[in-house]
């Protein structure tokens, strides 16, 4: 192992944070601009395409079971210095199974597309707009989005989140611009709606694999061969996915409880949909401090317990959870101060207007609890302590988001708050949970090394 792979592990933690924090910021940026253009082309396209948007979130969480494991095992083997041929055997691992999976993406939303939308109660025109976007983005853009993912993950457990920062802010402008060129008809250009949008997303992933895959051929400590070599052993294969699997599975639950509570949702009407819709974005400003620090507490975490400084990593991780819920906090509180010069950016119309204004009031609640969570499961990742932040997730999702969002929104009458309720309630109860597994230092035995 070179000096600059011990480099690379450790590095401080706001110099891997602050370049994933910048990510999230400009990633949410774009996305709260595609919402703003396409609330602008129709009220719509923007709830076609938010229902969408969490099957596109259920497409990367599958390739997430192969880059989030990726990324731990990775993160822990460079802690504990493995050889260079035990880390280009995870590259080729990775890399085989993300084909696989890609694959059986593109097939699955070529014939499932149609029979899918078609359980929904939707209009005419939202169904259309839905079709088209999940088809030439989700389908066409699987292989693009998996390798994207893959080759981020390899970038960040190497320390180079600077590098992933920039190809995401890049990816992000082509866009914004096809956006603009799809939706405008700037330069005598036909107008191709959501079919344009959903082209421009794809576009954007093409680049940023492209330019991912430089980066690293690049970077002569990374070691990313994948053709030729020493045949991979199957236990790399394993590993990957025993960590992959497990995490992503929570990801998997919590998403799609969400499409359950967003088909529920849809009962209430388009309003309601927007409201959700618009209320997230301007969140995810909100929390995007928290996902930064979180994600590099797992960069962080694994490079320590590779390394065997547990209880080094033990203390910090309680210091940068209180800073990611404090930075959250103060920033949901200042978006409730100009909350309505922000709304105003997205619709106007009154009844949307006051319903996602009451959301972000309810949202103080939910973001507390959703910043504990990224921080003290992001830890609990790193260290390899899969198992129960998993089953815990997934019987909160179930039994306290979707039951308590049903229960509160649908039988009491609450409407979308009562869903927004529930999500909070799930979120801060996981957090508070999460704290105490951490302090309790199970994790301690969980090493992959």
């Amino acid at each position: 192992m070179d000096n600059n792979k011990k480099l690379r592990g450790a590095l401080p933690m706001l110099q891997l944070s602050l370049p994933l924090i910048l990510e999230q910021f400009f990633r949410i940026l774009v996305s709260s601009i595609d919402t703003v253009m396409l609330s602008s082309y129709s009220e719509k396209a923007v709830a076609a395409v938010g229902m969408m948007s969490q099957y596109v979130f259920f497409i990367n969480i599958l390739f997430n079971v192969i880059a989030i494991g990726t990324s731990i095992v990775l993160s822990q083997y460079l802690g504990a210095k493995k050889t260079d041929d035990e880390l280009n055997f995870i590259s080729k691992a990775s890399t085989g199974m993300v084909v696989v999976a890609a694959v059986f993406i593109t097939v699955l939303i070529a014939v499932g597309t149609r029979p899918l939308l078609s359980r929904y109660s939707l209009e005419d025109e939202v169904r259309t707009f839905a079709t088209e976007y999940f088809f030439f983005y989700g389908g066409l853009g699987a292989f693009f989005i998996s390798f994207s993912l893959l080759q981020s993950s390899v970038l960040r457990a190497y320390g180079y989140t600077k590098e992933a920062m920039v190809v995401s802010i890049v990816a992000n402008i082509v866009n914004v611009a096809g956006n603009a060129l799809s939706l405008y008809g700037l330069f005598g250009l036909p107008i191709l709606g959501v079919k344009g949008v959903a082209l421009s997303s794809l576009a954007s992933m093409v680049v940023s694999c492209i330019l991912l895959g430089i980066i690293i051929r690049r970077k002569k400590d990374i070691k990313f061969k994948v053709i030729g070599g020493k045949k991979t052993p199957a236990k790399y294969y394993r590993l990957i996915l025993s960590v992959g699997v497990p995490t992503a599975s929570e990801s998997l639950s919590y998403n799609v409880s969400q499409i359950v509570i967003m088909a529920m949702i849809s009962s209430l009407g388009t309003y309601a949909m927007s409201s959700q819709v618009y209320t997230q974005t301007i969140c995810r400003f909100v929390f995007m401090l928290a996902v930064g620090i979180g994600n590099a507490v797992q960069i962080k975490t694994g490079y320590c317990v590779g390394a065997g400084q547990q209880d080094y990593i033990y203390k910090k991780v309680f210091k940068y959870g209180a800073i990611g819920t404090g930075c959250t906090l103060g920033m949901i509180l200042l978006a409730n101060v100009i909350k309505h010069p922000i709304i105003g950016l997205f619709t106007k119309q009154p009844e949307v207007h006051e319903l996602v204004s009451l959301l972000l009031l309810l949202s103080i609640y939910l973001e507390f609890g959703r910043s504990l969570n990224l921080v003290f499961i992001g830890a609990l990742k790193g260290a390899g302590d899969i198992l129960f932040p998993v089953l815990y997730g997934i019987f909160s999702n179930w039994v306290i988001m979707v039951g308590g969002s049903y229960l509160l929104g649908l039988r009491l009458g609450l409407g979308v708050a009562g869903f927004w309720i529930g999500i909070a309630t799930d979120e801060t109860t996981r957090g508070i949970v999460m704290i105490f597994r951490w302090k309790s230092k199970k994790w301690m035995k969980k090493s992959l090394v």
